[in-house]
């Protein structure tokens, strides 16, 4: 690091559990953002001010003045832009020094396999089933990390998948993609506007827990909240030997 990082960065490194050890992790990381919405604004916002050192957004929507009461990523001026380079340019204000590509597509599976391939940790910042089950897919393929967030209405929900021990739940054990599940969204559900600051903030510092490796994540738990009460409920989940993309009965 050179002495502007040692300078912006200075808070982390005070800190015992990371250090300019832990920092330099950050700088040599590579995030995947998928979604730069209500989730994606404050998780890309808080990676690039905390100095992970290349994330990649992924969104093929474009700012619409109906976004702004949420996604923090965007401004007035901006509407009409592709969300993703929205969020590239609020994440050059915030810290020049991070490298940020802009990806303006709805990525499919082969798609998500090449991007999950190269990175440090992902996450999934979008809002329906089949492109949540897509990115888990590629994440367990890859032995990736991902960390998941989900917000509507007044609750919210945050987990964490991570693949590389081979003992931990993906979202598949937790949600099977063979079982429905009610599709809600935003646009006609609404949503707490907080809510999301409050689930994306929660799964930034997830994320930066993994790639320093301190602390316990939150692999094999699944936090529910309820905003109404301001109640969280942490409910213990397992992998399934079903499971039809982690489980040992199905070959993997």
């Amino acid at each position: 690091m050179d002495d502007q990082q040692l300078l912006r960065y200075s808070r982390h490194i005070l800190l015992d559990d990371i250090g300019i050890e832990g920092q330099e992790k950050l700088l040599a990381a590579h995030a995947v953002v998928i979604g730069a919405g209500g989730l994606g604004s404050p998780v890309a916002l808080y990676l690039a001010s905390a100095g992970i050192g290349r994330i990649t957004l992924v969104d093929h929507d474009t700012v619409d003045l109906t976004n702004l009461q949420r996604q923090v990523l965007h401004t007035t001026e901006r509407v009409g832009q592709p969300k993703a380079v929205s969020g590239q340019q609020a994440l050059a204000a915030i810290n020049p020094g991070v490298a940020v590509a802009a990806l303006c597509e709805r990525a499919d599976d082969a798609r998500l396999a090449q991007l999950v391939a190269g990175a440090t940790v992902v996450l999934d910042c979008t809002d329906n089933f089949a492109t949540r089950h897509a990115i888990n897919r590629a994440c367990v393929a890859a032995g990736v990390p991902l960390v998941s967030g989900a917000a509507i209405r007044m609750d919210g929900q945050i987990a964490v998948f991570d693949p590389r021990s081979g003992q931990t739940a993906c979202y598949a054990c937790l949600f099977p993609p063979d079982q429905q599940f009610e599709e809600v969204q935003c646009s006609t559900m609404g949503v707490f506007a907080p809510l999301v600051g409050i689930i994306g903030t929660m799964q930034a510092a997830e994320a930066l827990k993994l790639v320093t490796g301190i602390g316990e994540s939150l692999a094999n738990r699944l936090l529910l909240l309820d905003a109404r009460s301001m109640e969280w409920t942490s409910i213990r989940t397992a992998k399934s030997a079903d499971c039809v993309v982690c489980g040992v009965n199905h070959g993997n």
